[in-house]
């Protein structure tokens, strides 16, 4: 996956899905379906990219990463999704988004899906202000040299979202570019959209999110060390680092499936500090996970805690993948630290039901 912020490092030609996609949910995929077909049923493979490679290139100097060679381009359109960072709305109003899904975590959810480029097109003024039909000519033609278009049915852009995605299909019509309008996409009579499933979240109802999404909603973060105190009653947890625009959902207690990321660090590490084979499990790994301040030790800053059933290590610096499977309790305050640790045992029996 080739993910640039900048027009100068794209690779062309492509096939362009467009929308800001954030959650890449059931609606999303369908929309970016159309220019993997596109791609598909195209000779010319690329050696770079066949495999299912799943790691994220970005034009990031500073990450010491360098732009794929396009010394063997074909006629191959790369299939790609167009979005916008920030989201406009942020852009319009000032006020933070939260999102569903991070440009990382975007990048990984369309990699899955067969995209192999994700550009991320700076939002500012000088892209609010374009027209329609400049967008189409400078981003679309000129820039991205795309061969196919797919949009959703409400697709607005250019100036004061002037164009819809109808205008869109007849200007790029104009420069033989066929453009595919997606329809709304309707599950159990209610239309598939991100505002659904952040109400769903927010709501703790997860299974409503995750029916949506087509698969779990998920947090990534690094573990970072907290205060240590789940250690001190027998439940150590893995205090998770998140990106901060991204969304939480309602504060509670949840039954989780846990992937450690760079597991190979992680088993090496388990290796060197523990001799109980038990102590080493494939992933996923079963867990609750708490959203919350943690009353009970009179926290005030939210907080986000996994809890690995069955399984001990050294997690700190390693990256997690928790995938939210059921909403177990709201958060409460108890009385005092046993009463917390009987409710978390509960909850880790909950969990296992639920998970096995």
């Amino acid at each position: 996956m080739w993910l640039t912020s900048s027009l100068t490092t794209v690779l062309t030609p492509t096939a362009v899905a467009l929308g800001n996609f954030d959650g890449v949910h059931r609606g999303h995929q369908q929309v970016v379906r159309p220019v993997l077909q596109s791609a598909a049923i195209q000779t010319g493979q690329r050696a770079s990219l066949q495999g299912g490679q799943r790691e994220i290139l970005t034009d990031n100097a500073t990450e010491g990463n360098q732009i794929p060679s396009q010394a063997e381009t074909t006629a191959r359109p790369y299939p790609t999704v167009v979005s916008f960072y920030p989201h406009p709305q942020e852009f319009f109003t000032g006020q933070p988004r939260a999102l569903l899904t991070p440009p990382k975590e975007k990048a990984m959810a369309l990699g899955n899906l067969g995209v192999e480029q994700l550009v991320l097109l700076p939002f500012d003024r000088e892209l609010a202000d374009l027209t329609p039909q400049q967008f189409v000519e400078e981003i679309l033609v000129r820039r991205l040299k795309s061969q196919r278009i797919s949009v959703g049915q409400d697709f607005r852009f250019g100036c004061k979202r002037t164009g819809t995605a109808t205008d869109l299909q007849a200007i790029a019509a104009t420069y033989g570019i066929e453009t595919t309008i997606v329809g709304l996409q309707i599950c159990s009579g209610e239309r598939i959209s991100s505002s659904f499933i952040r109400t769903a979240l927010t709501e703790g109802d997860i299974s409503r999110a995750n029916q949506l999404l087509g698969r779990s909603y998920t947090l990534t973060g690094t573990v970072v060390q907290g205060q240590q105190l789940g250690r001190t009653i027998g439940f150590p947890t893995a205090n998770l680092h998140l990106p901060p625009e991204k969304f939480l959902p309602r504060k509670g207690v949840y039954a989780v499936q846990v992937k450690i990321e760079n597991g190979d660090t992680a088993k090496a590490t388990l290796r060197e500090r523990s001799s109980e084979p038990g102590n080493i499990m494939p992933c996923p790994i079963p867990g609750v996970m708490n959203i919350g301040c943690r009353p009970t030790v009179k926290g005030t800053t939210p907080t986000v805690e996994v809890y690995l059933i069955d399984w001990t290590g050294d997690l700190y610096g390693q990256t997690l993948t928790v995938s939210l499977e059921q909403f177990l309790r709201p958060e409460q305050k108890f009385a005092s630290l046993d009463e917390l640790k009987a409710q978390i045992q509960a909850d880790c029996d909950k969990a296992r039901s639920v998970l096995k």
